[in-house]
């Protein structure tokens, strides 16, 4: 069928179920055969939007408008940025995590809300701007809704007319807006680490229950996952679709890559005098400040870890870490036949941001693809987990399980933070986080039962790693 005639058979159809008729909400593909697709437009929130992962989003958005319709934003205190990309996107619905900025006189004009009130004026705001496809400046500022504090941006996440919600948080803040997410019976594109790392527990069984309700609603794809949670990150985005396709009962292994950061072959005693300025140059990716220190320590790759475990239901000696300076294999699963899978390609995180929000589609490339007459060679070697000690601080935690690893994540934040101030050594990252958690064992690690239980012991986490760092 024609391509002109696809589009008006889709607007038919638009104009008879849809409750704002005149947004884009559909596109049309036209493969290289001549055929053509009818696509549905995916309304996304971006939660996170000005951090690294977030602004790569809203490239990806902005590359394919007519697949793509940005509906809301939000930012912990970033307020310049954010009212940017609202003018740049057409969004009307905005959340501001740092509660103090409520009063802050860029937001005059605007209509203010926060906490769960927010939502039913996120809705009518957001109905009264109908018809903006995302290319295009707001004519009216003052249809705007902003809300203000942690609640403000979770709420975004229920939304009405939000189908996909990327959650670009960072650190514990982002648990959440996960779980408001998959509450909401939305799909959750995660980069959050932490959302599987301290409530794990609480996330699955929620993706779980979305996934059933995608499938009985036919929203899933005919074959594979039904794609309710899908994660934003190099390498489990690369284990995920190397599962594609495959019976889990015939893995052995899942390796999960690692470039070895800054530090790859270095000794204890040549990280003691570490600034915060060597460990943020990240020799192969580009990456905000505290994923950039993670990746120094290889905290990062017990986070991944942990989530690997979550994710794909895999046991702990099953999953293992290997040091690949070229980052050019983002991660392998190895199956019982002694077949290996390897997910190759460029290092750019717009690769697996843009296939969690196309999936199952794979739409045309955002980056140059890899050329393997330029690669060179690719190698391995086992991390050194005696010098960067975080990486078996994170496997203790996840094969412990309960709050340990919500504990050990808390630790690390603050440790990770009072380095970037120069409050705390390199090597004394670790040293924090493994006194936190030897700290938390001796009194008795509990079952996860509610993200009120975690928020308390994240809360004491927290206030234990500032004092360890003050007796340092």
């Amino acid at each position: 069928m024609p391509a002109a005639d696809v589009r008006r058979r889709a607007a038919r159809v638009c104009r008879r179920i849809c409750a704002h008729p005149k947004s884009s909400c559909y596109a049309v593909r036209t493969f290289a055969d001549g055929t053509n697709e009818v696509i549905a437009v995916r309304k996304i929130v971006v939660l996170g939007s000005t951090g690294s992962i977030g602004v790569q989003t809203l490239d990806v958005a902005r590359r394919h408008p007519d697949k793509l319709r940005v509906v809301a934003l939000a930012v912990n205190s970033s307020v310049d940025e954010l009212l940017r990309q609202a003018r740049a996107f057409g969004v009307r619905a905005l959340a501001v995590g740092n509660a103090s900025l409520a009063e802050d006189a860029r937001f005059d004009g605007m209509r203010k809300a926060a906490g769960d009130g927010m939502v039913g004026a996120f809705d009518e705001a957001v109905s009264k701007c109908a018809g903006n496809n995302g290319t295009s400046a707001p004519s009216s500022p003052e249809l705007t809704t902003v809300g203000f504090g942690p609640e403000a941006v979770a709420a975004l996440a229920r939304l009405a007319e939000a189908d996909v919600v990327v959650n670009a948080l960072v650190g514990e803040a982002g648990l959440r807006a996960s779980y408001e997410t998959l509450r909401a019976g939305k799909v959750l594109a995660l980069a959050n680490k932490e959302s599987l790392v301290v409530g794990g527990d609480l996330i699955m069984p929620l993706a779980a229950q979305v996934d059933e309700a995608r499938r009985a609603a036919g929203k899933a794809p005919a074959h594979g996952p039904a794609g309710a949670l899908m994660p934003i990150d190099s390498e489990h985005g690369a284990i995920y679709q190397c599962l594609i396709g495959e019976s889990e009962r015939e893995v052995s292994r899942l390796w999960v890559t690692a470039s070895g950061g800054p530090f790859r072959g270095c000794t204890r005693a040549e990280l003691t005098n570490i600034t915060p300025a060597q460990a943020l140059a990240h020799p192969t990716w580009n990456m905000g400040a505290k994923i950039t220190i993670d990746s120094s320590t290889l905290m990062n790759k017990g986070l991944e870890v942990i989530e690997a475990h979550h994710l794909f239901a895999m046991p702990y000696e099953k999953i293992s870490v290997v040091v690949h300076p070229q980052s050019a294999i983002h991660s392998m699963v190895e199956f019982s036949d002694g077949s290996v899978k390897a997910h190759l390609g460029t290092t750019d995180m717009r690769i697996p941001i843009q296939y969690a929000l196309s999936y199952p589609q794979r739409w045309d490339a955002p980056v140059e693809p890899l050329d393997f007459t330029k690669l060179g060679s690719l190698d391995f070697a086992a991390p050194d987990e005696n010098t960067f000690r975080c990486l078996a601080l994170a496997r203790h935690a996840g094969r412990t399980g309960g709050t340990l690893p919500c504990v050990m994540n808390a630790a690390n934040e603050v440790a990770v933070a009072a380095f970037l101030a120069e409050g705390c050594s390199y090597l004394g990252i670790a040293e924090t986080v493994e006194a936190v958690m030897d700290a938390h064992e001796r009194a008795g690690v509990q079952a996860v039962e509610s993200l009120e239980q975690l928020e308390d012991i994240d809360k004491w986490a927290r206030e234990e790693a500032r004092r360890v760092i003050g007796e340092r």
